[in-house]
């Protein structure tokens, strides 16, 4: 088996055997799914390829950060007594007695009377008890490259100068302690952390090259319909441009997958079953759209419904739920890999892939399958009407606990659809909504 695949491969059950024919609720359908899904076995991989992956372990801190004492500021490492009561009238005059660049090794000692010229992210040298900003002097910026010693003319740093500070420095002042940011031993990052790009900065600060996480799901998209021809080619009489393919498969990387969009497949089941089974060994979960009713050219229900053994097994069921109602879901191929069956309308994809797919994603990299944020939002104009016994989803513009309706019901409503950032949730005992009164509203994105 493949390392990526579901660690738990139990026999498939018939999700419809118990109920028959019978409609599913949404929350029921949801169930089944999480049900038959496992988090993604752990692998090793390096930083950046671990990007917008889900950590298996916590990562402990190896030594403390920074690892030394370093200064913020290009200026002069100093003592404090020896800058006490310079002003631009009466500055301090100190004699210079090194140089130290970012990476330096040699770090000479600030005695009595003497500064160091440092850089930004230089060690402090021994004897120095705060950094004088450059501005603070009338001394170089330091943005040039560093000078030793021999190079300025002698170890008694005579060649170095004078710098002349006009204001006095409080202790530790401009000076980064060491294990200021994490000290040894603390936790840099915990089990089911999503690796973004401020914790993989992090793990390389600490000197982590690999971590264990749970990989981003691989999901194919595959779109189904003679009709379907892709954006860019001319439409013939009778055809309309794939659309859900697109749109599923932007939906599969907003949640978190590699997503690889598969070129729509006609209505035929035998090309069908062939593409599916090309795709298998590329996938941790597979989405379809289209094909799943009970027309003459469902050919996704037609190809799948009836498959055995090591086939796999898919069911297909009606659910309580507008726009949506005809959906799939069984795992498929030696593997079991996790395919969803979703309907050909547009919003019925999205609103299905929403509430079905997105979640079980989530739950195949080991995180909590509901990241959507759901809040009470008043409908100042109300919906006139809603299926009685199905929860109905509506696309709607929320902002400032204010959601409205954008467009009509319609599954087919793209442009609607576009214009929407939520989901207005109208339960199944409730047939229309008063103007003013409050709905549950899901925020997208």
């Amino acid at each position: 088996m493949s390392p990526r695949r579901c660690s738990d491969l139990s026999s498939e059950t018939d999700g419809s055997a118990a109920g028959g024919d019978r409609v599913w609720s949404v929350d029921e359908h949801l169930d089944d799914i999480l049900g038959k899904i496992r988090p993604l076995e752990p692998i090793e991989l390096q930083l950046l390829d671990a990007q917008g992956c889900v950590l298996v372990e916590d990562v402990v801190v190896p030594a403390a950060l920074p690892p030394f004492d370093n200064s913020s500021m290009d200026g002069y490492a100093v003592r404090t007594a020896d800058v006490a009561g310079a002003s631009e009238e009466f500055p301090a005059v100190l004699t210079v007695v090194g140089d130290i660049a970012a990476g330096s090794a040699e770090l000479p000692p600030v005695g009595p009377g003497e500064a160091v010229r440092i850089m930004t992210g230089a060690p402090l040298p021994p004897g120095a008890e705060a950094v004088v900003p450059v501005e603070w002097t009338d001394g170089e910026s330091g943005e040039g490259p560093a000078v030793t010693m021999a190079e300025a003319g002698g170890e008694d740093g005579d060649g170095f100068g004078e710098v002349r500070v006009h204001r006095p420095v409080a202790a530790r002042a401009h000076i980064r302690d060491r294990g200021s940011d994490v000290a040894a031993g603390e936790i840099a990052a915990r089990a089911g952390t999503v690796l973004g790009p401020a914790q993989l900065g992090l793990l390389a600060a600490i000197g982590r090259a690999t971590v264990t996480v749970r990989p981003r799901p691989r999901v194919v998209v595959l779109s189904t319909g003679s009709e379907l021809v892709p954006p860019g080619e001319p439409l013939g009489e009778g055809r309309i441009h794939d659309s859900n393919s697109f749109m599923l498969t932007a939906c599969a990387r907003d949640a978190g997958a590699l997503a690889y969009r598969v070129g729509a497949v006609d209505d035929d089941p035998v090309v069908f079953r062939a593409t599916l089974e090309d795709q298998l060994v590329r996938a941790d979960a597979v989405v379809t759209s289209g094909g799943v009713s009970v027309g003459a050219y469902d050919v996704v229900k037609e190809a799948l419904t009836g498959l055995t053994g090591a086939e796999g097994k898919v069911s297909f069921r009606r659910l309580a739920m507008q726009p949506g109602k005809p959906q799939g879901f069984g795992r498929v191929g030696p593997d079991r890999v996790p395919l969803f069956a979703l309907p050909g309308n547009p919003v019925s994809s999205y609103v299905s892939f929403e509430l079905f797919v997105r979640p079980a994603l989530r739950a195949l990299m080991g995180l909590p399958p509901a990241d959507r944020e759901t809040v009470r939002a008043v409908c100042a104009d109300g919906v006139k009407s809603s299926p009685a016994g199905k929860r109905q989803f509506l696309r709607g513009r929320y902002a400032d606990g204010e959601v409205t309706p954008v467009g009509g019901a319609g599954s087919h409503l793209v442009k609607a659809l576009a214009d929407a950032n939520a989901l207005i949730v109208v339960p199944e005992d409730t047939t229309s909504v008063d103007p003013g009164a409050e709905v549950e509203v899901v925020l997208l994105g």
